[in-house]
Parts: C-alpha cells; structure tokens; sequence
C-alpha cells in the first residue's frame, strides 16, 4: 500500500473541505462586483473571515488572505520593513531564528541584497528551540536598529514550538512576526494571547485546498504592500478574492480546530510508535530534537551511514512517502539548514530525514513501515559505501 508520512509538506484534503469546495467552484460571481452574484459572494467571505479570526483568536479585521504561506510571510517581511525604514532610515536590521523557513530566510536575504538591510540570526539550542538569553543580547545591542523579528511558532523540520510569548517580552515593542503554518489547526493557537504584531497561517496545512492563506496582522499596523491593483483585502493584497479557497479554508479550519485534541493524541501515539520501531530496526538511528514539546506528527532521523536522496528513493520504492524536509528545497542539494542550526555536521544532516503524520495516518502504515525500514536503510548504507562516501 502507499504510505503518506509527508503531511508538513501538504495535508490530503478532508472530506467536508472538498464537498465544500466543489459547492463553492460552481459559484458564479466576483467578490468586488456590487451585483447579487458579488454581494453573495462577498458575504460567504466575511464570513469565512469571521470563522478564522475567531479559531484564530483574532478579529476579523486582522484577517488578511493571501494565495500562499509565503505570499503572507514575504508581506509581514518586506511589508514591516519597508514601513520601518521609511519612518526611520537607520532601523534596517532584521533578526529571525536560524532556523526559519525558506519563506522567511529568502525575503529578508533579497532585502539584504537589494535594499541594504542587515540580518542577525537567533542561534538554536540543541533542544531546537531559540536562545533566548543570546535574543535578549541581540536586543540590548541594537534596539534602535531593528526593524522586525520573526520566530517561527513551531519548526516545519523538527515539529518544536518556540517561546514566542518571551520573544514579545525580549521584544518590547519592536514588530515580531511568526510563522503558524505548521502550528494552526494543530496545536492550541491563539494570535492575541501570543502578542505578536502579525501571525501567517495556511489552509493546505489543515485539510484545506492549495493557493489560500492568510496573514494577520494587527489592526492599525501601517504595512507597505507588495501588489497594487484594485485594492483589496484593505488595499494590502491586491488580486481577485478566491472566494471557493477561502470558504474552503475555513471550513478546514473548522473541522482541525475542533478535531485538535482529539487528532493530537492519535497522532502523537503513532508518532511514538513509528519512533519505537524505527530504533528497533535500526539501533544507531539519532532522532533530532525528538524529546521536546512540539507538534504531534513530525519525527526527524538521521541515520548514519546514508545519503537523503537515497534513502528518500529507496522508501519511495517501497511505498512510502517522506521528506528531507521543507517542500520549497525539494530537489536542491544541500544540507539541511535546521539541522546545522541544531548543531549536526553537514553529513549528520545529508543522512537525515523527517516523517511527518496527520490525521489520515494509521497503525498499520506506521507497522508496514517499521517492517520496512531496515531494509531500506541497509540498501541505502550498500549504495553510500559504493559511491566511496
């Protein structure tokens, strides 16, 4: 059978998502238009709207949508710095966790390019967690400095949720942004108790379709924008509203929301599971970061002796789908950044791995696994010694 374990890449959608999506594709009318068609469509958005803002413990106001996690994040990045520097031309340092998704770590590099912006990295204890004491001295030494600081709320590779309510202390009023695609919908989320000044969240993470996201991003907060056009989502997003996706995306957030707790202990069980079997087939694997508190699904392996993109193939073979990590970087061949940030050499993290379980996950696949496993890491292990690694 074939076998999913790549649910931090994407989730399959959930039943009552695509239900609710093909109703909504069969919808005629623009969002913008004044006409019954438009009107009707506009009120199932502001709807969609006030369901998220609500899950997400926000206002509704806040809700900005985008057509992707990284269409929001580069928003919050390039949007907060523009803003900054227009307000004060000396305050152009960024400092994000070394860590961050490529979404956040890409934008801030082409504002470092282009616009003359600096970058301090937030170092990551072997817990994978952010160092907080080494935050608060980067504070103490540039207050005045920076712009932005964006901290994930919970690593795509290694499934640990940050202190994001210290980072807002240690802050003091600077702008932080963090990144809850891999959090919302998963683990308890709520953007006001959080204090940060903008939160991006995504639907295809929760069951929801692909091209909807949102960011939201405190009311009052000036925000330079990234597209111009017709003006709307408060003439922050330019572009024809998606209307289907973001009913949709409600829905998803709906149905995760509500499902949380109990998907959260199913999840971790098999999580745990898969952890048990895999340390039984193959004794000298190293699980990163495996024993802090994070989300339920994420499982990240390194074993020694391999080489990714051979392990990756061979578990394909065998039917099972898993990942080095981020989506984005598929293809590209490079150590993962997570994991030197953790502290793993650059081999330690070419042999690396994550698993990740969602809702659709089951014992039997997590068994079919386990039964397969050492195999694929032995043919692996034969393939590493002879291309003479």
């Amino acid at each position: 059978m074939a076998i999913y374990l790549d649910h931090a890449a994407t989730t399959p959608l959930h039943p009552r998502v695509q239900e609710i999506l093909s109703a909504e594709f069969s919808r005629t009318g623009n969002a913008s238009s004044l006409h019954t068609f438009g009107r009707e469509q506009r009120k199932r958005v502001e709807e969609a709207r006030e369901s998220i803002a609500a899950l997400a413990g926000a206002s509704p106001t806040e809700i900005v949508f985008t057509g992707s996690g990284t269409e929001a994040n580069n928003l919050a990045i390039k949007g907060f710095y523009w803003s900054q520097v227009k307000a004060d031309p000396g305050r152009n340092l960024i400092v994000i966790a070394a860590f961050e998704h490529h979404a956040i770590i890409e934008p801030v590099e082409w504002l470092v390019e282009h616009e003359g912006a600096e970058l301090a990295y937030i170092p990551i204890t072997a817990d994978g967690v952010i160092d907080l004491a080494a935050l608060r001295g980067i504070v103490e030494n540039n207050r005045d400095r920076i712009a932005l600081i964006a901290v994930m709320h919970a690593n795509n590779e290694l499934g640990t949720v940050q202190p994001i309510r210290d980072v807002v202390e240690i802050a003091a009023g600077i702008p932080v942004h963090t990144d809850a695609v891999q959090s919302f919908g998963k683990i308890p989320f709520n953007y006001s108790e959080l204090g940060v000044h903008s939160a991006t969240i995504s639907a295809h993470k929760i069951g929801g379709p692909l091209g909807v996201a949102a960011l939201i991003l405190e009311h009052g907060i000036d925000l330079t924008p990234l597209l111009h056009g017709g003006g709307q989502e408060r003439d922050l997003r330019s572009g024809t509203i998606n209307a289907p996706a973001i009913v949709a995306f409600a829905t998803a957030a709906q149905v995760s929301c509500a499902e949380q707790s109990e998907n959260f202990q199913r999840i971790r069980e098999l999580r745990d599971s898969l952890k048990t079997q895999i340390s039984s087939a193959v004794p000298d694997a190293r699980f990163n970061a495996a024993d802090t508190p994070g989300l339920p699904g994420i499982l990240n392996v390194t074993f020694p002796g391999t080489e990714t993109d051979s392990l990756l193939l061979l578990l394909d073979n065998a039917g099972i789908a898993a990942s080095t990590g981020s989506a984005c970087s598929a293809g590209v061949q490079q150590a993962s950044h997570v994991l030197i940030a953790l502290g793993l050499s650059e081999d330690e993290a070419r042999s690396s791995i994550r698993f990740s379980l969602g809702r659709t996950t089951t014992q039997a696949e997590i068994d079919e696994v386990g039964s397969k496993i050492a195999g694929v890491v032995a043919s692996a292990r034969a393939a590493y010694s002879v291309m003479g690694r």
